[in-house]
Formats: C-alpha cells, structure tokens, sequence
C-alpha cells in the first residue's frame, strides 16, 4: 500500500534563498509476514518558488525576519499549509552559514514543518549534498569512473569527488560570483577580504569605490578559475591560490574522468550571457572564464541535473526501518533524533589500523563548523564474515578515530550494514572502558548525506525502529 507526503525544502545560500516542495510515495516493500520496510519509491517537484536574493541585516547577520516572511509567502504561493508538510531540511550554505546567527535562523525556521531536517552545513558537507543534488554521484556510478562536481555559488566553490558513486574527498574555496559587488553606476561596493589579498598578490590596484575595470575584473576571475581546474588536473596551488582555499585543506590525486558544474555560476559555464554584470557581481565572468578555460585544456564537461538548486532539490524523506537483532545498545542515551551520518567508503573500508583511525578523524572534521562540533553517527558496511580477532582491530581504529566524539558527547554511535553490531559493539565499549556509552545497531544502510533518529529499544531490547532521513536527489 502506497503513502503520500510533502516535503519541503529550504536553501539559505550566500546570494540565494529558496524553496522546493515535494511530493514522496513510500511503500512497504516487505514481503508476507517480513519485518516491515518502508522504501521511497516515488517523487516529484510540485513546487519551486522564486529564487530570492538572500537578505541581510549588515555583512555579518542575516536578516532573519525577511527570509521568515519569504518563506511564508511562498508557502501560500504554493497553496500548501504548515499542517500538510510532514518532513523536510533546511541548509544554510557557504558565506551565510558563517554568519553570527546562522544557528539562530534555521531554529527559527524549523517551525515550518514537522521534523525538520536543520543543518547548517559547513564547506565539506556542503561540498556533498551539492554533489549529490547535482547527480554526479549517479554519474560516477552509472560511468563507473570518478567525477568531480563544482558547486560554485555566490560566495564559495565546495568541490566533490566521487569514485564509483562513493564520496570520495572534498576541497573549498572561498570563490564565487557575489565577493565583487558593483552598485547601477558601475562603482565597486563590496569586494571580500580574500579577494583584495588575491588582487594584491597580481599588483592588481582594486578598491571599495573604484569604478569597474573589466580588465581587471577579467584578471582576477582567472586567476580564480585557474585555482579551482588544478584541483582537477592535480596540480599544485600557487602561492595565490592557496589563500582561497578553505581551512587550508588539500586533497589527493585523482584520475578524474568526468566533470560537472552547479550552483547560480553553472548557468553562465554552459550558456554564455552577454550581459556580462547583469547580476551587478562577477558571476557571469567567472562562469564565461571558467568555460574558455575548459575549451582550451579540452576538458570535457557533462550536464548536471540541476544547477542553482542542486543544495536543495527534494527534501527531507523519511524511510523507517527496524533494525538487526544483533545490536549493542548502552546506558540510556534513546532516543536520539537528528544524528548526521558519517559513511566510511569501500575504500575507506580495507585500511587497518592508524591508517583506519586516521580516516575517520579526517571525515569527523567535516563536521565542525565554526569550533562548532556535532555529534554524528559512523556508519559503515562491515564484512559478511570477519574473525573476532578483525573486529577487535577495527573496534580499536574506531575508538580512536572517533575518540573526540565520544569524549565530549560521552556516547559513541555507530551504524553497521551487516550482521555484526553485537560482537563490535562490545568490542567498542570494551575500548571505550565504560567513559562513553555505545550505540551500535546493524541491518541499517545509510548514506552520507542521511540524518537517523534511533528509538528506543522494542522486543524486550533486541531491535530498535530507527526513521533515516534521506536528503532526496536526482528527480
């Protein structure tokens, strides 16, 4: 028997805000008298709003109240009511989710709907849900290949690469349409405080005031577009690149057999404008730089699915299942709702030891924005059939990798596809020495991307019905 919901939508981006209604089938899957599997098996758009220009109080504040009005005007527009959205996410991105009340807005939002979704998304995460949205994972999956997407928007390019449909790295940098602004008149209003390093370091003599200099406009938009293909053609940065790059992070070396763009600048790589500054900032000439460059170093370009709203497209869904009966589950922690998911990749999946442990206090950094940490969830797809000796080793590469986590939430959660929660779940609150409680439960596949909320604890401790929110993609 099928089931309809709606689901919505929210982007805070740097120079964009808007909203996406969805509708989502569900359908228990489960044959006979099988544990009951709910699977989305249908969605489609119903509704795309306006796209609005993100307002602002002053550079560093939203204007919370203005996007609050936005948003429901738009859901009138959309004839829908508070009471008929079940679920959906919010997501707060590039230069905006550094703002000061950042936090502050998307609470505020998530009255909006019925179990929201809320992330303020720092640059790696970002980097994966645009790569997602865009379909370069499926792209990667279908090709079999690795595929880089660039999601370059207003005010930050966060840069995905995908090995065979799997996250497999990410890059940032603070490059992006809007961080030269220009009033009617031509007079530069804004530029941000990188990109006057960047001038500085081509002698280019650029300020707040000065009338616009295309040639110079055009010089640094290069310089730009050349900083974001090195990462393609494992190149080094230069000396002025490396200043854009976010949180200094580097990345390694890939065989990149695909690439694609989205975010608002996409539009302007694949059909060129004329109107060069009809955005009144730098977009449409980096977007046009961008595309020359790519020509000149035959780099083959693919279609994205989505471009401006590849952050966004479909919404929050939800798919309950129940989990394994081999589970760990530790002190009295649930429920817990609204746990990020952290998936270790294949690859990911045959390192041992430091190089295990390492890995996993990389991907838990993405999670941080701002000294902000969040608690999230590993998940991992685990061996059929592994040694108890195995176990113990990846139980001890898990413990430490994630040993900030656990020493600050004093709880350790842990997602496991296969049938092995039970044996490593111990195994863990072995290594923990009882100073964090385990949560270890199997039968569960999730993504990167997924947020989960665990239950509590049903046939007298045995299973736990567990709700994932998948962040729906690739309509």
């Amino acid at each position: 028997m099928n089931e309809k919901f709606t689901s919505v939508g929210i982007d805070i981006g740097t120079t964009t805000t808007q909203l996406v209604f969805s509708e989502i089938t569900i359908e228990n899957i489960a044959k006979g008298a099988s544990v009951p599997r709910i699977k989305i098996v249908d969605k489609k758009v119903i509704y795309l709003s306006k796209i609005h220009r993100t307002p602002l109080l002053r550079e560093d504040e939203i204007d919370g109240q203005t996007i609050k009005k936005i948003v429901i005007e738009e859901y009138l527009e959309a004839g829908i009511e508070l009471s008929q959205v079940t679920t959906g996410v919010i997501i707060i991105t590039g230069e905006t989710a550094r703002k000061k009340n950042a936090n502050n807005v998307a609470k505020m939002l998530s009255d909006f709907a019925g179990d929201f979704v809320v992330a303020t998304a720092g640059p790696d995460l970002e980097s994966i849900l645009a790569g997602k949205g865009s379909g370069a994972d499926k792209v990667s999956k279908d090709r079999q290949n690795i595929t880089a997407n660039f999601d370059i928007g207003g005010g930050t390019t966060n840069i995905s690469i995908f090995d065979k449909g799997e996250i497999s790295d990410t890059i940032s940098f603070d490059i992006g349409g809007s961080l030269i602004r220009f009033d009617n008149d031509s007079y530069i209003t804004y530029i941000a405080p990188k990109v006057e390093k960047l001038a500085k370091g081509l002698n280019i003599k650029i300020k707040v005031g000065d009338r616009r200099d295309h040639s110079k406009i055009e010089k640094i938009c290069r310089e730009m577009a050349l900083s974001l293909l090195k990462v393609v053609e494992s190149e080094k940065h230069s000396k002025i690149s490396e200043l854009m790059v976010i949180n200094d992070k580097t990345i390694g070396e890939y065989d990149v057999g695909a690439i694609t763009f989205s975010g608002g600048v996409a539009d302007y790589i694949y059909s060129l404008s004329n109107d060069l500054y009809k955005h009144k900032d730098i977009g449409v000439v980096l977007g046009k730089t961008i595309a020359k460059m790519c020509e000149q170093e035959n780099i083959v370009l693919m279609l994205p699915l989505e471009t401006i709203r590849a952050t966004v497209i479909g919404a929050g869904a939800h798919t309950t299942e129940i989990s394994g009966s081999t589970i760990t589950i530790t002190g009295d922690n649930l429920p817990i709702k609204n746990l990020p998911i952290l998936k270790l990749s294949p690859k990911d999946e045959l390192l041992t030891g430091g190089e295990l442990e390492n890995v996993i206090r990389e991907k838990v950094s993405w999670f941080n924005l701002n000294e902000e940490n969040q608690q999230v969830a590993l998940a991992l797809k685990g061996a059929k059939n592994t040694s108890f000796k195995d176990i113990q080793k990846l139980a001890s590469s898990i413990n430490k990798g994630m040993l900030e986590v656990s020493k600050r939430e004093k709880k350790l959660v842990v997602v496991v596809e296969n049938d092995m929660a039970k044996v490593l779940g111990q195994s863990l609150y072995k290594e923990c020495k009882n100073a964090a409680d385990v949560i270890c439960i199997d039968g569960i596949r999730v993504e990167n991307g997924d947020y989960i909320d665990i239950g509590r604890t049903l046939a007298n401790g045995r299973v736990v019905p567990v709700v994932i929110k998948t962040l729906v993609f690739n309509f």
